[in-house]
């Protein structure tokens, strides 16, 4: 049965009552963003998540390789594992917002995949080899009495999805709703898999989605087009697949023009460059019957998870409440019901 999680910048102090809000409404996790000049810390926020919650699963949605030493993040993540009785998730990519606000670019590919491994052997409990004859290891985390914290990569373009299927335990598309774009996305992580002699079903699959559930299309769009411009601009990046047709000036507008200073609201000025067409395409928007209908196609190509981004940062937080309602109490149902 698919998984569905709400990605969320939740206010300081208030991670505890969003997190339990989200565990009474029926999602089965929660992500809040690592982007420390926009929001409170993710780890402290995800702490109080935790002690807020039972059975809600907390992960970093996401954080990157820059800003902290992997010794830090694996230290930082296994204690929201131990806070939270073993229901924590490391999200991870090569950055974005986080990076942006300290004139830093996304981290190049090579160096992620360097400190993905790096983490990952911190989270095993190992000794980290860190070059120069320097070796290391989380003493405290090998000897925690509790299951290894699962890393999800975030992941756009082929190497990144590549890297994530053959040393993560989870990959999380950032390529849209278009199932194409998508089943392209599954192909190219299990190929990778297969080609380093691993078992190609053996990554947990999940995909980033732009999803406004209202009766009213034109305002299921005015709500998600901050945060889908902002997953939008990804697909632009350097390494991310090369676009073709009319998108590829869209993806492109997004890269050279994009309004960080806006990062996820509808104000930004490379909101401009999003035709209504290209929002309903790379989204998921408007009555609920329609959403099931296209959400239920993308979970059929073989995701376990559905990460969903609600809305934009500066939407009316009372409409964004009633779309996640509508959402849970109209579309879930469809999603978790088993294929025909």
């Amino acid at each position: 049965m698919v998984e569905l999680w709400m990605l969320t910048f939740p206010p300081p102090g208030a991670a505890g009552l969003v997190a339990e809000f989200a565990q009474t409404a029926g999602w089965d996790g929660v992500v809040f963003a690592d982007t420390q000049n926009l929001a409170a810390d993710v780890y402290g926020s995800l702490c109080l998540a935790a002690a807020a919650t039972s059975t809600l699963q907390l992960g970093t949605g996401v954080t990157n390789p820059v800003t902290r030493h992997p010794a830090v993040t694996a230290s930082a993540i296994a204690t929201v594992q131990a806070a939270s009785g073993g229901r924590a998730v490391l999200g991870i990519g090569r950055g974005d917002s986080s990076l942006a606000h300290i004139g830093r670019d996304p981290e190049r590919v090579g160096a992620f995949e360097v400190y993905l491994e790096r983490v990952q052997g911190y989270l095993r409990g190992e000794a980290v080899d860190l070059g120069d004859g320097v070796t290391s290891r989380n003493e405290w985390i090998g000897a925690l009495a509790q299951p290894k914290v699962p890393v999800d990569v975030a992941a756009t373009g082929p190497r990144v999805i590549g890297i994530g299927a053959r040393l993560a335990e989870r990959v999380t598309f950032a390529v849209g709703a278009e199932p194409e774009r998508v089943a392209a996305a599954i192909a190219t992580a299990r190929r990778a898999r297969e080609e380093a002699g691993l078992d190609p079903m053996g990554v947990s699959l999940g995909a980033y989605v732009n999803v406004v559930t209202h009766p009213d299309v034109a305002t299921a769009r005015s709500m998600v087009r901050g945060g889908l411009g902002s997953f939008a601009h990804f697909s632009g990046m350097p390494g991310a697949p090369t676009v073709e047709g009319p998108d590829a000036a869209i993806y492109g507008a997004l890269t050279d023009g994009y309004d960080m200073a806006n990062h996820g609201a509808a104000s930004a000025a490379h909101q401009a460059a999003l035709p209504d067409e290209f929002v309903d395409r790379f989204g998921v928007v408007g009555p609920s019957e329609e959403v099931a209908r296209r959400l239920r196609d993308l979970v059929d190509l073989g995701l376990d998870r559905l990460i969903v981004i609600g809305g934009s940062r500066d939407a009316d937080p009372g409409e964004l409440i009633a779309a996640n309602q509508r959402l849970m109490a109209e579309v879930a149902p469809v999603l978790r019901r088993a294929p025909a």
